[in-house]
């Protein structure tokens, strides 16, 4: 075990969305450093068991431990029964990661132009994106202002800072979270709260980039200077890094994970 094998001994981490892909990641990465995890899905329960049984074996040499709530973060109503089970039965909530949104299909082809783009595609990606996340800052906030502390920590996307495909309707409600975020950091940091963005570009293997084909991801690794794509895995790193006490000073940041395609 090495000397940061704990980093997280003892914390309770909220990750919405983990039942697969970037989620899932992240929830095994809290959970190998020690994290007691909590995996929302929304109706998958064999794949969120099955991450909690990933999070389990890793987390038995760090301490760490899962388990998984369902509740689709989109209701409100659903969202504080989940959080409420949460603090009755684990007792404390540290860090939440808002990962989850509406399913998104990356398929440059095939994706609606702006003509013909209905509000309704925007709608349902704010609710995916930013309803989703006030809906748990919401229900977690009393509990984090009770205890001043706590660390928030919400996915955006590089196409925020570069469009270089335009998915409208996912892209405006990603731009809106990162306001949402950064207005939050601005009220909450007296508080002892931190929030912050983790903005991938394109990951696979995950369900929205499934149908993306092999000449875009090549032209994106053609410009990316670090020469590939993400991986799940490659987005946990910079989570965890904004979960810990190693990012303490900082909050309303937005870190780009994306291999150096967009720099700022």
């Amino acid at each position: 075990m090495n000397k940061h094998s704990c980093h997280f001994a003892g914390q309770v981490v909220l990750v919405t969305g983990a039942s697969r892909g970037i989620g899932a990641a992240i929830a095994r990465a809290f959970a190998s450093e020690g994290a007691m995890v909590l995996v929302n899905y929304l109706r998958n329960s064999a794949a969120a068991n099955a991450v909690v049984a990933d999070c389990q074996q890793l987390g038995q040499a760090s301490g760490g431990d899962a388990w998984a709530f369902a509740a689709d973060v989109r209701d409100s109503d659903a969202v504080h029964a989940m959080v409420e089970q949460i603090l009755r039965e684990v007792g404390r909530i540290d860090v939440l990661v808002n990962n989850a949104f509406s399913p998104y299909i990356f398929d440059p082809e095939n994706r609606t132009r702006f003509g013909d783009m209905p509000w309704q595609a925007y709608q349902t990606q704010f609710d995916g994106a930013v309803r989703a996340a006030y809906n748990l800052c919401q229900a977690v906030l009393p509990h984090f202002k009770q205890r001043a502390k706590g660390s928030i920590i919400n996915l955006v996307s590089d196409l925020v800072d570069r469009p270089s495909i335009a998915y409208h309707d996912y892209t405006t409600a990603k731009s809106a979270l990162i306001g949402f975020s950064r207005n939050l950091a601005a009220e909450l940091g007296a508080q002892g709260i931190r929030v912050n963005c983790v903005a991938p570009g394109l990951v696979s293997p995950t369900d929205s980039s499934r149908a993306t084909k092999e000449s875009v991801k090549e032209a994106l690794i053609a410009q990316t200077p670090l020469g590939r794509m993400a991986t799940p895995d490659d987005v946990a790193g910079p989570v965890l890094f904004l979960a810990s006490d190693w990012s303490r000073f900082m909050t309303g940041q937005v870190l780009t994970v994306d291999g150096g395609l967009v720099m700022r």
